[in-house]
């Protein structure tokens, strides 16, 4: 990339995810310009170690550098007014997951982002990986069949030491437990690729962990294709591990891996009288791994091109709407519709509907 073209970056807040947006700003070719953080000391430190040129206490005490863009990189209950701040200051914005706490921040979002001419996307990096790329080629074409039924299931491990950090585990911080703050990006690479949810039916309680969220969701999804899939989102399962099940009329498609996969934790499967298709997907097309640096490429290319880069908000919040509704379907004992989670449902507002879950469940922590 021509030096010229290379797209000023600053990242707000300077924690853990935050190293691995500057590394994937870096390698996309963006240059690495301010580090922003309430905290002076962390801040330089991030900046040293990671080669930003300055540091600011805010995103209004940087709003003389010169930025093309700022990746959000906070606890989440900041990210939908840190975005609005850099739309109102003429930046593209980059939110780490979850991009906002609620579906009405969501629409806000979406209001202020065509109001300031700029773009806010969404960290949703599995769907740039090489597979699921491959995935979504197959499904278009058409030779795999209809999709049927499968699986995603996000089954980590977080002890009580995790959920004892003063953030975390907070509805009003977090947005939620392991639905919104862990399977989101699986799930969200479920609708990627079989298309519009119609509705779910959902369970949640908080079973092993001191906390205010779930520690474990299970839901079941059908699609608009009719297409059936089950949906686990944990984080008390001591064998961590990330799988996805895509069972079509022509094949079965598996992905397992943890917290980002390559090429080789897939898994393709023929059926029979199909046997040619293995040939399709072992094409010998170059490996992507997924992850931030295969999604960062791409918005560091719309930034420079004046293309809208990727994932828009509206191209996220189906995914939102999903998290959303899975709890309104796990508090409140119904089937929830997309759509149905619109201006007055109290849903829309915050995902607990404000309607204290589990407050009667006893921890078993």
């Amino acid at each position: 990339m021509e030096q010229a073209n290379r797209p000023r970056a600053g990242i707000i807040g300077t924690g853990g995810i935050a190293h691995a947006h500057a590394e994937a700003l870096e390698l996309a070719g963006a240059e690495l310009v301010m580090a922003v953080d309430v905290d002076a000391d962390r801040a330089a430190a991030f900046a040293a170690k990671m080669g930003f040129a300055q540091t600011a206490p805010s995103l209004a005490a940087a709003a003389g550098a010169g930025l093309d863009v700022v990746a959000v990189c906070t606890p989440p209950s900041s990210h939908a007014s840190l975005a609005l701040e850099a739309l109102s200051l003429g930046l593209n914005v980059v939110l780490e997951k979850p991009p906002a706490l609620s579906l009405r921040q969501m629409r806000e979002l979406e209001e202020a982002e065509r109001a300031s001419g700029k773009h806010v996307c969404c960290v949703f990096q599995h769907r740039f990986g090489s597979g699921a790329r491959k995935l979504a080629v197959l499904q278009e074409s058409g030779v795999l069949g209809t999709a049927l039924t499968g699986f995603c299931n996000t089954l980590w491990f977080r002890n009580q030491e995790y959920f004892d950090v003063p953030w975390r585990g907070l509805w009003n911080v977090e947005g939620g437990g392991p639905t919104m703050g862990h399977g989101i990006h699986q799930f969200d690479l479920l609708l990627h690729l079989w298309g519009p949810w119609q509705e779910v039916t959902a369970f949640a309680g908080r079973l092993a962990r001191r906390t205010e969220t779930e520690d474990v969701s299970t839901a079941i999804v059908r699609f608009e294709s009719g297409a059936l899939s089950t949906v686990i989102n944990s984080v008390i399962s001591p064998r961590e591990t990330t799988q996805l099940r895509f069972d079509y009329e022509n094949a079965t498609v598996e992905l397992e891996h943890l917290y980002g996969y390559d090429d080789s934790h897939w898994r393709f499967t023929p059926a029979p009288g199909h046997e040619h298709l293995a040939d399709l997907w072992a094409d010998g097309s170059t490996v992507t791994p997924s992850g931030h640096p295969a999604q960062y490429v791409e918005i560091v290319e719309a930034i420079n091109s004046g293309a809208v880069p990727p994932v828009t908000l509206t191209e996220a919040y189906p995914t939102m709407e999903l998290a959303a509704a899975i709890y309104a379907s796990a508090i409140t004992g119904k089937t929830i519709r997309r759509g149905e989670i619109s201006e007055g449902n109290p849903f829309f507002d915050r995902a607990d509907g404000r309607l204290e879950p589990w407050k009667l469940e006893k921890s078993n922590a």
